[in-house]
């Protein structure tokens, strides 16, 4: 197995990290590997057997080139800050060279204490692990940035969370691990200098065309606001809830990072909450946008010695940032649900009195959120019947869909086109809440089958298939609440 391992992170920051070194595992189980991430990543797996893959994807073995780290961050957790976080239940092996040049961290979740453990054991219950590998490639298939997995393993070892669960480690693959919370944590301790060296290695390594800004702090303040927008309202159209979006939870690189409590959502409602710590609903779907804009303003806190170091007025500007972000997502969003809806970018305010009212709509009715928008496909074929099976009443959305449907007619091309593209950013299978639990407690006592066919039809979520119809719903009957728990 090769690896191509350029570490720059621990070549060059030295005191943002501390070194780790993998706990050893009992007996380890490769449970799942991402052959096709691998190959992009230029991991050379080769001949290697399942034993040599457990024992490399465990920790069990370090890879030549391999440097192991820890991050050092702070961060706001459900509000309130800690001024230290650090990795505690993870370390850095490296990074690595894909054959097109581009860098990627390569991360061991799971794998024993660290520095920053704060007494914990550092280690991974298989539940959260499968979960994080089945939803962060379904958000890859659907086009969401995304850290990925590229491993998953059995240790061998019980790890105790409320009771006894069979351990694993995820490795997990993401641009980079720099969080808000790395900022915070450096700000909070340090100060300006520190601060502008990881700003700058961040440029580097993130944003190149940054370098000749005239103020590149308050460039990558920018920068990193507009890809929260995007990431946001991309988890907002799929339903998603992230569940704990601490700014710990936070990737500068505009990645899904963490998948902790979260889940997605089958009726709508605005104030969904799964994550079972999170009584106050601060991380309900609604409430994504006004934390992701309270989250950049933490960010731009902890930027403000940098970006004044190189000019005072350029505080007012990063000021300026942060309060421009509600109009700034609502542009995002309009555009992204206008596009799910079929129509086109040029219905300005018409066309967001008509995305805002839908949500509306679709609460007032208990609506299935995924299924709703392939209905509406499915109406402009001349086929109703699916969207009257997710009404209460076949005429409870008409005045809305009447509306929708007379803007769709200024479009063009036709209905049968529209509906086409509608099918190709619209989703049919996400992984639904039961069928998620299901497969976890399946694979818990041994039987990984149900998890694969699951990964196996979240990794195709646009196309149709007879086979898969049992995926494409939520569950029969009226189901308890649905909680989620952050396990790892």
């Amino acid at each position: 197995m090769h690896f191509t391992f350029d570490n720059s992170f621990s070549g060059s920051m030295e005191g943002f990290y501390a070194p780790a070194e993998a706990a050893k595992p009992l007996s380890p189980r490769l449970l799942a590997l991402n052959y096709r991430l691998a190959e992009r990543l230029g991991v050379l797996v080769g001949d290697a057997s399942a034993a040599e893959l457990a024992r490399v994807f465990s920790g069990g073995d370090l890879p030549e080139g391999a440097d192991p780290i820890a991050f050092a961050y702070a961060g706001h957790q459900f509000g309130h800050f800690s001024p230290q976080l650090g990795d505690g239940r993870a370390l850095l092996l490296g990074e690595i060279l894909a054959p097109d040049g581009a860098r990627f961290d390569v991360q061991l979740k799971g794998s024993g204490p660290t520095a920053f453990s704060r007494n914990g054991d550092g280690k991974a219950a298989i539940g959260p692990v499968l979960r994080e590998f089945l939803v962060s490639e379904a958000m890859a298939a659907m086009r969401i940035p995304t850290t990925r997995a590229l491993a998953a393993v059995a240790t061998g070892d019980r790890v105790q969370r409320e009771r006894s669960h069979p351990g694993a480690v995820l490795t997990r693959i993401a641009s980079s691990h720099i969080r808000v919370g790395t900022f915070q944590f450096f700000a909070a301790h340090f100060g300006a200098d520190h601060v502008a060296q990881l700003a700058d290695y961040s440029i580097r390594r993130h944003f190149p065309q940054l370098v000749g800004a005239a103020n590149p702090y308050l460039a990558l303040l920018d920068q990193v606001i507009g890809l929260q927008c995007e990431l946001v309202a991309r988890w907002m159209g799929v339903g998603f809830v992230h569940g704990v979006m601490n700014t710990d939870n936070v990737a500068i690189s505009g990645e899904t990072i963490d998948y902790g409590p979260c889940a997605f959502m089958d009726r709508f409602a605005a104030n969904t909450v799964f994550s079972s710590i999170d009584a106050n609903g601060r991380y309900a779907y609604g409430r994504q946008p006004q934390i992701m804009h309270w989250n950049m303003a933490r960010f731009a806190e902890a930027l403000l010695p940098a970006i004044h170091r190189v000019s005072l007025a350029d505080v007012d500007g990063a000021k300026a940032l942060v309060e421009a972000i509600p109009e700034r997502f609502r542009v995002v969003w309009h555009a992204l649900v206008g596009e799910k809806l079929g129509l086109g970018h040029d219905g300005g305010d018409r066309d967001a009195k008509l995305i805002d009212s839908l949500f509306d709509q679709l609460e007032d009715h208990g609506v299935d959120f995924t299924s709703f928008f392939r209905a509406l496909a499915m109406l402009l074929r001349g086929d109703g019947t699916m969207l009257e099976s997710l009404l209460p009443a076949p005429d409870a959305m008409a005045p809305w869909i009447a509306l929708w449907w007379k803007r769709i007619e200024r479009e063009s091309p036709g209905p049968l086109e529209h509906a086409a593209l509608m099918d190709a950013v619209n989703p049919l299978y996400i992984p639904r809440n039961h069928k998620v639990e299901a497969a976890l407690a399946r694979a818990e006592e041994g039987d990984l089958a149900p998890w694969l066919e699951l990964l196996d039809v979240v990794r195709h979520p646009y196309v149709d298939r007879v086979e898969w119809s049992d995926y494409a719903g939520p569950a029969l009957g009226d189901a308890e609440p649905y909680r989620t728990f952050c396990g790892t």
